[in-house]
């Protein structure tokens, strides 16, 4: 997501410490002195505006999220929510997710949500999707033992990609959605972000998966 800079977006973070984390290399292994609680921690890689990570945050109160994203003026926004609602269950990272170890601990994060990534269709930049084998060995560190990946795209190459990979490396696909808005079920409790709301309304598919890691041993039995 590509945003104009955000007049004013640097020093609305600064002051709002209570949900911008400035130095979250200070919390690694200590979340949860920092929500204040022992809940499970969901972390979003590429947040966004912040939609879905607030949307989830109202719906689960005890579930602690994390929104990551490299970008000041979009988190900017996400912070503009969480402001609005006043979570006390969220807070903001800006940083990249490539270095997620240096802000997590092993096992410490319950669940990793990819939303509408960066599909990087050129064959060159393959190592740059956020599902290539070093981002999901990253995933794998820090999550807990047989830890999931949830991922939504309207992207078809970069799911067929992802899918593909995810087996690869040895994850275990529990459910695959080929057009998510289709199932009725699951979307009474689908929160959307920004870009699914707006595709979604121009009759695009949405894909998602949930995908588990496994331990060395399950690895060897399949």
């Amino acid at each position: 997501m590509r945003v104009r800079n955000r007049k004013g977006a640097p020093e609305m973070m600064a002051a709002n410490s209570q949900y911008v984390v400035e130095n979250p290399e200070a919390f690694r292994g200590k979340w949860s002195e920092k929500f204040g609680n022992d809940n499970p921690i969901h972390i979003e890689v590429g947040s966004g505006k912040g939609g879905f990570i607030t949307g989830m945050a109202q719906q689960n109160p005890d579930i602690n999220y994390i929104a990551i994203d490299m970008q000041l003026t979009v988190l900017s926004f996400a912070l503009d929510k969480v402001l609005s609602l006043a979570l006390p269950n969220v807070q903001l990272l800006h940083v990249d997710g490539s270095s997620l170890t240096n802000y997590f601990e092993v096992g410490e994060v319950d669940l990793v949500y990819l939303n509408f990534s960066d599909p990087w269709p050129k064959t060159r930049h393959e190592k740059r999707r956020l599902t290539y084998k070093d981002f999901l060995k990253t995933y794998e560190t820090i999550l807990v033992k047989d830890g999931q990946v949830h991922f939504k795209t309207d992207n078809r190459g970069l799911f067929e990609y992802s899918l593909s990979a995810m087996s690869q490396y040895g994850m275990v696909l529990n459910q695959v959605w080929l057009d998510l808005h289709a199932d009725t079920v699951f979307a009474e409790k689908n929160v959307m972000t920004e870009y699914e709301a707006k595709f979604s309304e121009k009759g695009q598919v949405i894909y998602r998966v949930e995908a588990q890691f496994q331990d060395e041993m399950s690895k060897m039995s399949i």
